[in-house]
């Protein structure tokens, strides 16, 4: 219990230290990082280039996104927050006065693990297994690593509930992207001896461009939150 205490501790001293370094303009780019809204465009991005690189096929891939999606947020919620019952930094009576909170949020009563960073490394995982494209890869891990610091940022979750999350995403992930694997050739034919093959030839359905446009989608939404987040601050 002793080296359990101390992590604990550990965690809220790493909480108060990334928590501390606040501004009015982070404040307002942070709340709107972490809203499920303002990635709707790089969402539908991704959806739209799926379905027209896989046509009929992209249905297995898109259900496999959700399933992906639905179990990590299932799972962090009904099993993790749930079963172990770790107060929020917000709702804990030993840390939550020293937080600095953007507009009075103080989120649900438990935080262990993360569910936003449980879906976010998710999703980052399964369209990089998908797509297999190093630039993509780069830059939507970035927007996980983002979107989950907004929540320390926001002082709902501690270090500790992200990597949690991170480490649940990540294995939810590749178990159903390795089931993916086995039922897509049941929808359409691809020539392949091995796994590795297989994934070979669903990355080469999309054309060579598109990984960029996806990274491309967040690299336009991050500029635009960097340039407006000033104008953001009185809907906070």
């Amino acid at each position: 219990m002793g080296l359990l205490n101390e992590l604990i501790e550990l965690d809220k001293e790493l909480l108060l230290f990334f928590n501390a370094m606040h501004s009015p303009f982070w404040d307002s780019f942070f709340w709107q990082v972490t809203q499920t809204m303002t990635w709707l465009p790089f969402y539908i991005t991704i959806i739209y280039i799926i379905v027209k690189s896989q046509k009929a096929a992209s249905i297995i891939t898109i259900i496999s996104i959700i399933i992906v999606i639905v179990l990590c947020d299932q799972i962090s919620t009904n099993i993790f927050k749930d079963g172990f019952k770790r107060l929020r930094p917000t709702h804990d009576q030993s840390i939550k006065d020293m937080v600095h909170l953007v507009g009075a949020y103080r989120g649900g009563m438990y935080g262990f693990v993360s569910s936003h960073a449980a879906n976010s490394f998710a999703l980052a995982t399964f369209v990089s297994l998908l797509f297999r494209n190093w630039f993509l890869s780069l830059t939507i891990l970035c927007w996980a690593i983002f979107n989950s610091y907004s929540r320390i940022y926001l002082g709902v979750h501690y270090p500790g509930d992200i990597i949690g999350g991170l480490i649940l995403g990540v294995f939810v992930a590749f178990l159903v992207h390795f089931v993916y694997l086995r039922v897509f050739p049941w929808f359409i034919f691809m020539p392949h001896n091995t796994k590795l093959a297989l994934q070979k030839e669903i990355a080469l359905k999309f054309k060579s461009y598109y990984p960029g446009v996806i990274a491309f989608s967040v690299v336009i939404i991050f500029s635009v939150l960097l340039i407006a987040s000033k104008y953001f601050l009185k809907l906070i």
